[in-house]
């Protein structure tokens, strides 16, 4: 049943919360993660309390399936350690246990308590951006530390309820996005907010109220602030939510799209290249893909995004007097060196982009055993794929489009006739003839 005993929603001052019984709120545990469930079950019975927390509650309320289940407790991080054999502390700038099932990883946290700023535990920036918060307490504090109403519901392992103190389950069936707190405050405590709101928003069909959305046109320089490792997890969640192209759309309009990839930023402004075209494409069918359940390449997504950046730097290059291939090398490291210092990408996805940049050139080049040879790189699909989105996007590759796709599908004889009709003539190496040795006088 539904409690009537809670504080007004969005207030910080107390009082009990609504606990909604397992009858109500649709949640079963078949739904929930084995892993996670083996870890609250385990912390319940060492005499911790133990609730699912944050995404994973709102995202089975909406009907959703969940790919993370996050755990928090009263337990402090070592005790929990004690608990779980197979746990790994870690974090500074908020104490977290990672318990491990092979490839799986349970996330618990410790309930965060009130704050005071003298506590060694607790450190701001300038900026008033949060720099360490490992100051615990209860889960009635707790949940006050936490930025949405719609991530601040607990389900509760010990009679399997959801407890509600800001009033998150009425938000989530009335579809409204609401902070706990002022935005512009909890903004600059931790500017991925900003991104997170936006990608909550467009996951689930919010609107963006005006409370949250003029802050973030006020404070958007503050996302350089935050380290590069962090905004690319950011990123990867907003573009393979299955909503990627919302996102791309909204992060425009908030002006943030610049801070995240201001080269990007700048070519599409360019007339040059159809920049918005290529992306729109792209994101719209990053969507259609996780909607069918396909799998989604990083390296595509980076791919897209700095493909226009390259360009046009390697044009810049060019008319400096550098040769086409070179300036275009010159290019793609002048933009990941860029763009690495905004967002850090990793290795491995970079190479992957790298090799379809790379290979947008030698397309071209199809001459004798070429095209051959080019089918069998292993970045060959994703890399034809890529030139076909430029085409649709308005690049005036078209008609190397069609040549490939013939490649693709013919027989043998058809493809010695296609790499024939192209016309190049292999020039015939001169034999250069030894001189003669003048005899001897």
């Amino acid at each position: 049943m539904l409690s009537n005993k809670s504080a007004k929603p969005g207030t910080a001052d107390g009082g009990k919360p609504i606990i909604i019984d397992r009858s109500q709120h649709g949640i079963s545990r078949a739904n929930i993660s084995e892993n996670a469930l083996k870890v609250l079950y385990r912390l319940h019975r060492h005499g911790y309390q133990a609730y699912l927390v944050g995404g994973g509650v709102r995202d089975l309320l909406l009907g959703l399936h969940p790919k993370d289940f996050d755990v928090v407790t009263n337990a402090k991080p070592e005790d929990i350690r004690r608990v779980f054999r197979n746990c790994r502390l870690i974090g500074r700038r908020f104490r977290l246990a990672h318990v491990y099932f092979g490839h799986d990883i349970v996330e618990v946290a410790t309930f965060r308590g009130k704050t005071d700023e003298q506590s060694e535990d607790l450190s701001h920036s300038e900026k008033g951006m949060i720099l360490r918060d490992n100051v615990y307490g209860t889960i009635s504090e707790d949940v006050w530390r936490r930025d949405f109403t719609l991530n601040s519901l607990y389900y509760n392992i010990a009679d399997f309820s959801v407890v509600d103190y800001t009033g998150g389950y009425a938000d989530i069936k009335a579809k409204r996005l609401r902070m706990i707190g002022d935005a512009s405050v909890r903004y600059r405590e931790d500017p991925v907010r900003m991104l997170r709101a936006i990608r909550f928003a467009c996951k689930i069909g919010f609107e963006i109220p005006q409370d949250l959305s003029q802050p973030m046109l006020e404070l958007k320089e503050l996302i350089s602030h935050v380290s590069p490792g962090r905004l690319f997890e950011e990123m990867m969640k907003m573009f393979h939510s299955g909503s990627a192209y919302p996102v791309y759309e909204q992060l425009i309009k908030h002006q943030l799209f610049a801070e995240l990839f201001p080269a990007t930023s700048d070519a599409l402004k360019q007339a040059s290249f159809p920049t918005h075209e290529l992306l729109t494409i792209i994101f719209q069918n990053t969507d259609n893909r996780i909607q069918q359940q396909k799998t989604v390449t990083p390296s595509f997504i980076v791919a897209g995004l700095l493909w226009h950046p390259i360009c046009l730097q390697a044009q810049t290059h060019i008319d400096n007097g550098i040769a086409v291939f070179p300036a275009r090398i010159q290019a793609i490291e002048d933009l990941l060196r860029k763009q690495g210092q905004r967002i850090s990408i990793p290795k491995r996805i970079v190479q992957g982009a790298r090799e379809i940049w790379m290979l947008q050139m030698r397309l071209v080049r199809r001459h004798g055993k070429r095209a051959q040879q080019l089918m069998m790189e292993p970045r060959f699909r994703a890399a034809f794929d890529f030139l076909e989105l430029r085409a649709l996007a308005g690049e005036p590759v078209g008609e190397l489009v069609s040549w490939w796709k013939e490649y693709i599908e013919g027989d043998p004889a058809q493809r010695r006739e296609l790499v024939k009709a192209l016309g190049f003539k292999k020039k015939k190496k001169k034999i250069r003839r030894k001189r003669e040795e003048d005899p001897a006088t």
